[in-house]
Order: structure tokens, then sequence, then C-alpha cells
């Protein structure tokens, strides 16, 4: 029995030994479980032997008509640059924000991470973020934005690799030179350049707070398109950096009494539209780039300044009437486009209504009507009746319920008489009407119902502006184009539109050429586009306003030069009795007011050739500037223009 018992108490543990037993097989299970987790998340991580190839979209930078720069496309990366270089505020302001810990974590900081799940699990949705610069700089280089579980795994693994790898000097070096910026920048030597026009060694202390708010989101956070939203982010970059004492109160003080500047090419935002148009059109004529391209277009950037605020002021000025969008072309007698908005505020809506956006015409149809009409051998002294018609089951009505006897065809545009232009549609054939039409440049669908003749048709204002081109350059057909020259970076010419042997096709003739201008004259001077006239220079169009108010249009031209201006709602509900010849026209004459000094803009070419004499045209000469007319009454408040329209807003500042 003493026995026994000796071999029983020798069989048992005593504590600590039975703790270190279960240890060791715990630990050893854990290792072999931990191993195992590692390898399944292992198994598709990405070759870390690349961590120094940079592969990028080549950038395409757009120049306008004089070799000024519009706008950088693509991503944008600058030679690595070194952290001793830079100011040491510079490096500190990403770390205050971004990673405080930074110096003292393996890769992962879990405190950072516990920290960061209870402010989510309290506001019951993600706040905050737990990730290092190094878990940033692993997600760079080698993952994707997923959010999963294996991505956040294999983040880890990889930022203990690089901690490992790496010392911490390199490792925020790589950050700071890999890091995405927005507007295509890529790392804080590119960024510095693209935002503020100087090179990283010489970042404010400002600037450095600016950009280091940014990586919480560089388009939410953009110092160009959320000025408030990035200046309150940098002030609390500044609170931190104060904190962390990476600069002093004073420095702090100092940095919020020097507003920031940012880039005036990003700041004034010209021509994103424009820019937008020619991406897929370089794709369509050279293929994907390889290399950086220079884009020379046929923009001019004093007078997209002009169109852009007159656009902006135009919409702000008729906000209560309903005018929410708006858009405007501008185009030479070759079809150049010198001018082009699609819309009033880039920043809020990239949909492009200047070429991708159809609305109805309206009014702005009938000139088609009424050259197919002088074609036919009618001229502007040819007299007619507005009087209640009925062509099938539809009897148009004039925009004032009213109807003014006997006028001629030159009173009647003039006045737009819904009538009028609707039997005269039906006379020469609403078929012969959509070939006149499709034959100056409207490539949209042409309805042939009788509504055709009062605009029934959807247009873009590319279409229209390239349409009465002809009108203006003498009879000729303007096909719109921007581009000019493709080249690459160095110097290799892609395309040249120069090359393009392209004869003049001629597509109004006289006397209908002459004949329309003189009608279209009078729309100005003294019809329905009143509003639109600029004192001393030689102006013809036509207005355009749909039923409902739900689109007005002014569409006008001088010697060589035309525009189309649309104003509407994206929902294409309607505006509050906005005509043609009020929102649209004032904004064609703030615009024109500056563009056409620059343009040193002639009288308009095709001759003049005094039709025949007919009756008297006593109805046409009561109403003339009284603003009795079919859809488009004049504007009863024509508005001067804004003087410094043309002049480039400067640098936009950032005050803290």
């Amino acid at each position: 029995m003493a026995n026994a018992q000796a071999g029983g108490t020798g069989a048992r543990r005593t504590p600590l030994q039975a703790f270190l037993y279960w240890g060791m097989v715990i630990g050893v299970w854990g290792l072999i479980f931990l191993v195992a987790f590692l390898a399944v998340f292992a198994i598709d991580l990405p070759d870390v032997s690349k961590l120094n190839d940079v592969t990028r979209q080549p950038s395409i930078s757009y120049l306008d008509r004089s070799g000024a720069l519009i706008a950088v496309r693509g991503s944008q990366y600058a030679p690595p640059v070194d952290l001793d270089k830079l100011p040491d505020y510079v490096p500190k302001a990403f770390l205050a924000i971004e990673d405080r810990r930074f110096y003292y974590h393996p890769g992962f900081d879990p405190l950072g991470m516990a920290r960061a799940t209870v402010a989510n699990v309290k506001a019951g949705r993600i706040v905050a973020g737990g990730s290092t610069i190094t878990q940033q700089l692993a997600r760079n280089l080698f993952l994707t934005l997923d959010q999963n579980w294996r991505r956040k795994v294999q983040e880890l693994i990889l930022a203990v690799w690089l901690e490992v790898k790496f010392s911490k000097k390199e490792i925020l070096a790589l950050y700071l030179n890999r890091v995405y910026f927005g507007a295509g920048a890529y790392g804080i030597e590119a960024a510095s350049q693209r935002y503020f026009n100087k090179p990283a060694s010489r970042l404010t202390i400002g600037e450095s707070a600016l950009l280091a708010g940014m990586m919480k989101g560089p388009s939410r956070y953009s110092p160009v398109s959320a000025k408030e939203r990035a200046a309150k982010r940098a002030n609390v970059v500044l609170d931190e950096m104060v904190r962390t004492k990476a600069i002093t109160p004073e420095q702090r003080a100092e940095a919020v009494k020097a507003p920031v500047r940012v880039s005036s090419v990003l700041a004034n935002q010209r021509a994103q539209y424009f820019t937008d148009w020619m991406d897929g059109q370089v794709r369509a004529l050279v293929g994907e780039p390889t290399e950086d391209l220079y884009v020379e277009t046929t923009l001019d950037l004093p007078i997209q300044a002009a169109a852009e605020q007159a656009v902006r002021a135009g919409a702000a000025r008729n906000k209560a009437a309903g005018v929410q969008q708006a858009a405007l072309v501008a185009l030479d007698a070759e079809g150049r486009v010198r001018a082009y908005v699609g819309g009033v505020d880039y920043t809020e809506s990239q949909f492009d209504r200047a070429s991708v956006a159809r609305r109805q015409a309206g009014s702005a149809f009938k000139p088609f009507v009424y050259l197919t009409a002088m074609e036919q051998g009618r001229n502007p002294n040819v007299m007619v009746v507005d009087e209640p018609v009925k062509i099938g089951n539809w009897e148009p009505k004039n925009y004032t319920g009213k109807y003014l006897g006997s006028m001629t065809l030159e009173t009647a545009l003039a006045q737009s008489i819904n009538t009028v232009a609707a039997r005269l549609a039906n006379e020469v054939g609403t078929g012969n009407v959509a070939s006149t039409a499709r034959r100056l440049g409207i490539t949209s669908k042409i309805q042939l119902d009788p509504s055709m003749a009062l605009g029934a048709v959807e247009v873009s204002p590319l279409e229209m502006a390239a349409a009465y081109a002809p009108f203006s350059n003498g009879g000729f057909k303007a096909r719109a184009w921007g581009i000019s020259r493709i080249r690459t970076a160095s110097g290799k010419v892609l395309y040249d539109h120069n090359l393009e042997k392209r004869g003049r096709q001629t597509v109004i003739g006289s006397p209908a050429l002459p004949y329309m201008n003189q009608m279209m004259r009078k729309v100005v001077t003294s019809g329905t586009g009143t509003g639109a006239r600029v004192p001393g220079f030689d102006i013809a169009g036509k207005t355009g306003t749909t039923s409902d108010y739900r689109d007005a249009w002014f569409v006008g031209y001088t010697g060589g030069f035309v525009v189309a201006v649309w104003t509407g709602k994206d929902d294409n509900t309607p505006m509050r009795r906005v005509t043609g010849g009020g929102a649209p026209a004032q904004i064609w004459k703030s615009f024109m007011a500056q563009a056409l000094p620059r343009l040193k803009a002639q009288t308009i070419p095709g001759g003049v050739i005094a039709p025949p004499e007919e009756t008297p045209d006593p109805i046409g000469d009561i109403i003339s500037g009284m603003g009795i007319g079919g859809d488009d009454p004049p504007d009863p408040q024509p508005r001067a223009p804004t003087p410094d329209a043309d002049k480039a807003r400067p640098p936009e500042e950032i005050p803290f």
C-alpha cells in the first residue's frame, strides 16, 4: 500500500507543473493555429519584390489655343523626395494626425485599434480608423481598398514585414512619396506642385496641415472642391501638431494668419466639362496613352472664364425663377470650340449638359423652317396671316393666346409666331425641314410630326451652335471640334488636325443666307431677343422656349462666331415663366459683351439682298419692340453684363 501511495503521489503534478504543461500544450497548438492562419491569408499575398516599381496611368495635359495649361488628367508622380530636405514640420503633420505612436509600434497599434473600435461602437458607424502609417503604406503599395477581413489581415502581415525590412525613416519616406492626394497627384512632391505650384521643400506649416488633413479623404477634404471642410480639417491637424509638440502655439497662430493659396489652375476649375469631352476623343484618336501626352486644344481660356462667370451669374440671378442649370457653347467660323460650359458648377455635378444632354429646342428650331421656305422661293417680305390653324388633329397656339392677322415672314420670325411657323412647315414639308436641319449640323433624331416646326426635337447646345454656324460664316458647314494637336512629352506628334484634308462645304446659298440673316437680326433689334443686344456689334439669333417653360434657349451669332445658351432643370420640370428672351439672352449678352472685343468680331458675312417689295406690314410696325409675340416675349428688363466676366480669378485663398 505504501508503494501504491508513493506511486500515486509521484504521478501528481504540482500546480506550477500543471500550469507549465498546459501552457506548453496551448502554446504549441496556438503556434500551429497561428501558422495555419497566416498561411491561409498569405496564400495570395502580392509580390513584395516589386516594391520600388511604379506603375501609373500616363498623364494628359490639356493646353488652350495659346499654350496655357487648362487641366491635367491621369496620374502625376514626381521624383521621390528626400525626407531630410523637407521642413521637419511636414512629416510631423502627418504623424500628428495619422499615427502619433509611429515610432513605438511594430507596424500596428493595438491601443489605436482598440480606441477606434470603441469610438465606432459608440457611434454605431465607422467614425475612426485604427490603421497606422505602416498599414496605410502596405495597403497603398500592395492591396486593394476592399473592406473585408482577409484584406485587413493581409494588411497586418505586410505591415509587420515592412517594419522588419525597413527602418522607420524609410517607411515614412515611402509613405510620403506614394500616398494619393487627389487630383491625380501621388506623393508629397506631386501634391505640392499640383496644389501650390511649389516643391515640397518649400511647403509652409499651413500647407503641410492642409495636405495631411486630406489623408482622411482626398476628395472630401480637397482644398479645391471643399474649401471650408479642408480648412476645418487643417485646423484639427494644427491642434494635433501643437499637442504633439511638432510646432509651438506661436507657430500655429502664425500659420492661421497666412491663408493658403491654391494653384490658380486648380482653384479656378476652368473648362472641366470641356476636358471631360476631350478625354474620350483623345483615346479614340491615339488609343490608350503609354506615355505622358500634351493635347493642344482650340479653347480660349480668357473667353472660357467669361463664359463660366456668365453662366454662374445668370443662373444665380434667375434662381428664384427656377433656373437650376445652364450650358453654353461658343464656336468660331471653322467650328473650333472657343468656350464650353456644361453646367453651373462642375464640383456639384459633372453631368455634361453641353453635348451629352438632349433637350427640346423650342422656337430655336424655327430658323430651319424659315430657311427651307427661303430656299423654296419665299422672301422676308412675303405676307402671311396669324390666325387659328389646324393641321390634322393639332391646333398650335401662340404664347399670348392672341392672333395678330396679316404680317410679313420677317415679323413672324422676329415675334416667334407659332401659327405661321406651323403652317409654313406644313407647306414646305416637315421632311424637307428635317433635311435642312441635318444639312446644317443637327445630328439628333428629328421626328416629322407637325409639332417639329415649333421645336419638338431634342438637341444639345453643341449641335445647335454647329447648326447656326453657317448663318455666321457665309454659309459653310462647321463641324465642332476641339483638338488641334496631340504630342508626347518627348515631342512626337501623334495627331494633327491641320493634316486632315477637308474642303469647305457650302450648305446655305444666296439669296437664302442674306434673307435669314436679315430676319434673325430683327429678332434681336425688335423681336423676342432684344435682351441679347450688344451695342456696337452686328448681332442676330433666335430665342426658344418649350411648353410649360421646361427649356429656354438663345442661339445667337455675329460675324464668324456663334454661341448657344440653354437654361432649365435636370429633372425636366418647369421653370417659372422663363423664356428664351430672359435668362438665356442675359447669359448670352453677359458673355458676348466680354468676348466680342477680344475676338475683334466682324459683321455677319453673306451680303444683303433687298427682297421684293410687297404689301406694307402695319402689324409688324405696330408690334415691333412691344413684346407681343408667339412664344418668346422679350425680356422686359435686359440686364447689364458683369464688367469683370473675363478676368481669371486669382488663386483661391483658404483661411483657417
